[in-house]
């Protein structure tokens, strides 16, 4: 019988609080990919000196979960990741810490101890901004308006697996129009519900385009304002980590 290969050394020290973590994506950084991020995270948890929790086995790696990222490109204000610690720490202090260690333009926004519960379980939608140049506030609301009187709005994109063909008007919970503050411009306020696939900004656009006259000359500039769990009163995203803060007392 073969001999079960073991581990050397003591085994990793215990988890004993869990910290979830927002952040945003900024300027240049929005082009950084998810594992560009896990990288720089892992080397600022270092430099920051959290008591990181790690994984057993022959190639401990730090207990990181992480939550629905954002596409390469689209800037952020509603990132999340969750970590493990193996001693009690001080949210703020972590996050002022964390914070200094990551490059600008990564920006720690919030820290809390986690409550019992699935973070991935609260992020049911996200509400994002497109700014398009060139284009009027008038052009944007008949688009938007062409677009949620569709029954469905289907879109092809490529994955690992292949072409995939996917209805994006069911994700769709809301579209309003604004002005922006850029001259000669106009923002398109987008609230999707989470599915899978994963509708995107661009999916939105695809299905502008293909449904509509919308024809605007260049990208927009994409942000996600927020994500969490979708209130279908207002067609709006509360804050996901309201209940850990109110099962802290804060």
């Amino acid at each position: 019988m073969a001999r079960q290969r073991v581990p050397e050394g003591p085994p990793p020290a215990p988890a004993v609080q869990k910290l979830r973590v927002r952040y945003a994506k900024r300027g240049r950084l929005r082009f950084s990919s998810t594992r560009d991020f896990q990288r720089a995270l892992e080397r600022a948890l270092r430099r920051a000196g959290v008591p990181m929790a790690f994984s057993a086995g022959f190639h401990p790696h730090p207990k990181i979960s992480y939550a629905n990222a954002a596409p390469t490109g689209t800037a952020s204000e509603a990132e999340y990741f969750e970590i493990s610690v193996t001693e009690r720490v001080d949210p703020e202090s972590v996050r002022r810490a964390l914070d200094e260690a990551l490059p600008q333009g990564l920006d720690v926004l919030e820290v809390v101890e986690a409550a019992p519960g699935a973070l991935a379980d609260r992020l049911q939608g996200s509400d994002w901004v497109m700014d398009f140049a060139g284009v009027t506030v008038e052009e944007l609301q008949t688009a938007a308006d062409q677009l949620l009187a569709l029954d469905r709005a289907e879109v092809t994109r490529t994955f690992k697996t292949g072409p995939r063909t996917f209805d994006v008007r069911s994700a769709v919970v809301s579209l309003t129009t604004q002005p922006s503050e850029r001259p000669d411009c106009a923002i398109l306020r987008v609230v999707v519900r989470h599915t899978t696939p994963a509708v995107r900004p661009d999916d939105v656009l695809t299905a502008l385009r293909a449904a509509t006259e919308l024809a605007p000359p260049t990208p927009p500039l994409v942000t996600r304002l927020a994500q969490g769990p979708l209130r279908p009163a207002t067609a709006g995203v509360a804050d996901p980590l309201a209940a850990d803060e109110d099962d802290d007392g804060v």
